[in-house]
């Protein structure tokens, strides 16, 4: 069973959903999991996580997240990209007006916090049921606003009305909403055209590799050659080796006395550290608590 994270190059046309199907059997293992899902049309980086490494799940999908975008102005829909139904079109004089000076001031106007209306065609859950299936049968329901952050935004190519852009966001942030919200601004309207994830979090787009590169790979049986082990997901924090006589305590996801701990290291109240046997195995997260002089597990990546 492989425990760890493979980088994916998520291809157009597949879903997230899709592409853990079809890991599952390349790889010869249920346990999987995928860290947000991309829209079918998008392409890039979509993290896989398996055995031990599912728990990571719920902390990638909570990473910052990359994209390079492509924004068509002058054009709304119902998916706010130009897969869906056309809602309304600009007229050429109005798009020949538009001054891109003006363009730019009202893009960069986003870089910060800012509230941002669900699409309907979302994964978002409404009384159960998803958005995207109540927009499928013709409902629209009442969404709330929510806050996001849009933490780095980058103009890469301004080719009217067409924009090229690179945006870094917090989780939760809907890129095609971002390409309608600013087309709304500059009353023109606006549809997001293409959508390349290029890094979550630690894992960039350079390095991911499609379906049949891992079809290849199983081949070789060199799979095990590209899965990212748990602990690279925490280059941050620090490495603590235990002493023999606590592996017991390890394996058992146990707290660990601070007299077990290596020598010669010193920890501050609070602080969060990776924790090893002496041969090297990482077993989990731990936090070091001052006042009891121990360490107490935070989460565990046991292989299976």
């Amino acid at each position: 069973m492989y425990n760890g994270i493979l980088n994916v190059y998520k291809e157009a046309g597949y879903t997230s959903h899709d592409v853990v199907a079809k890991l599952r059997g390349i790889c010869k293992q249920k346990k999987i999991g995928h860290t947000g899902t991309l829209d079918p049309e998008a392409v890039g980086v979509l993290p896989v996580c398996f055995g031990s490494g599912t728990k990571l799940c719920d902390l990638l999908t909570d990473w910052d997240k990359e994209y390079i975008a492509v924004l068509r102005l002058g054009l709304t829909t119902d998916t706010q990209d130009i897969s869906g139904q056309v809602l309304s079109k600009a007229d050429e004089e109005t798009l020949a007006h538009l001054d891109e000076g003006q363009v730019r001031e009202n893009i960069l106007h986003f870089l910060g916090g800012y509230e941002q209306l669900p699409p309907m065609y979302s994964a978002l859950k409404v009384d159960g049921k998803k958005l995207y299936e109540l927009a499928r049968a013709g409902k629209e329901v009442e969404r709330k606003p929510r806050p996001v952050t849009i933490h780095e935004l980058e103009i890469l190519e301004l080719s009217l009305p067409t924009v090229r852009f690179r945006v870094v966001c917090s989780k939760g942030t809907y890129i095609r909403t971002l390409c309608h919200d600013i087309g709304e601004r500059l009353s023109v309207g606006g549809a997001m055209e293409s959508l390349t994830r290029s890094r979550v979090g630690i894992f960039g787009i350079d390095n991911a590799l499609t379906l049949a590169e891992f079809e290849k790979l199983r081949d070789e049986d060199k799979i095990s050659d590209v899965i990212i082990p748990p602990d690279a997901v925490f280059p941050n924090l620090r490495a603590v080796t235990v002493a023999d006589n606590a592996v017991r305590l390890l394996q058992n996801g146990n707290r660990i006395p601070g007299s077990l701990l290596a020598q010669g290291i010193s920890l501050e109240d609070g602080e969060e550290i990776r924790m090893y046997d002496e041969a090297g195995l990482f077993y989990g997260i731990y936090k070091y608590h001052v006042r009891g002089r121990d360490a107490k597990p935070v989460k565990m990546f046991l292989s299976e």
